[in-house]
């Protein structure tokens, strides 16, 4: 299966950033491409909740959901729709993180709510609570297609490993991790995170990510660390985007999970340990 990664610089217009997605879509297809995946939040990037207020919509009424699903079913592929952050019936207002994996004919095949929330301190000038403004998900995602078994993540999930030995031990072959992450961590961890969940699992790792400066009407602008990248259930990395907004393509090869699980079958080789307790 030829697969597509678009690396986006979503901007706080949703209308804006459809049409673009939209674009390189009808790009990607026209080099082929059956399944193409987006990053997180690519409907909008905004650090500023009254804005998200006015231009988030719930799953049901959602333009950027419907004009994909539509665009899935007009080209016939496969798409992965990284994330889009949409309203829930939640009382506190919160919003969920959702990502949707669509059929050829414009189905949605499987939804994941991100389950880790971003609430860190990288530094004094740098910090984040993404739980503030978004509610975490709760159900682990394993979704079947004709080309492979896709386990479903989100950003920082990346750091914990014990979701994706659960994904593949459950079937996964394809684990995607769809982000826009942070550039001083993404210099730090990015690249090792993506290699290690792959070498723990022997899946493809599939990390389409936002880059650049968002513009951004109402807040400060955000900058994202960019580099989606493919890294093969070996552990090797296969395609890097770099910094600049564009597509890289893969060939999907499923029965490199199975060689890949034959050398080292570690998931199937758990063994029973005691302690010590957590603290």
């Amino acid at each position: 299966m030829k697969t597509a990664l678009l690396q986006l610089t979503s901007s706080d217009d949703p209308k804006a950033n459809l049409a673009h997605i939209n674009a390189m879509i009808s790009d990607a297809v026209a080099e082929g491409a059956g399944y193409v995946l987006t990053p997180e939040v690519c409907n909008c990037v905004s650090t500023s909740r009254t804005h998200q207020i006015d231009v988030l919509r719930s799953e049901d009424q959602d333009p950027t959901l419907s004009g994909l699903r539509e665009a899935a079913s007009r080209h016939g592929i496969w798409l992965t729709l990284g994330s889009i952050a949409v309203k829930t019936a939640d009382t506190d207002g919160r919003f969920a993180n959702r990502q949707f994996l669509i059929s050829p004919t414009g189905e949605i095949i499987a939804r994941y709510d991100k389950i880790h929330m971003f609430d860190v301190d990288v530094s004094e000038q740098e910090t984040y609570r993404e739980s503030k403004g978004y509610r975490p998900g709760r159900q682990a995602m394993v979704a079947e297609t004709p080309f492979a078994n896709i386990g479903l993540t989100i950003c920082y999930d990346v750091r914990f490993p014990h979701l994706y030995r659960r994904l593949a031990q459950s079937g996964a072959e394809v684990i995607t991790v769809p982000s826009a992450f942070s550039p001083v961590t993404g210099q730090a961890h990015w690249q090792p995170l993506l290699q290690a969940r792959a070498i723990e699992t022997g899946c493809w790792i599939l990390a389409p990510a936002q880059t650049g400066v968002h513009a951004s009407s109402r807040s400060k602008a955000r900058t994202t660390y960019g580099h989606s990248l493919v890294v093969s259930p070996w552990g090797e990395v296969v395609a890097d985007a770099g910094e600049k907004p564009g597509i890289v393509y893969i060939e999907l090869d499923r029965d490199k999970v199975a060689q890949a699980r034959r050398r080292i079958p570690s998931l199937t080789l758990d063994a029973e340990f005691y302690g010590p307790d957590p603290k």
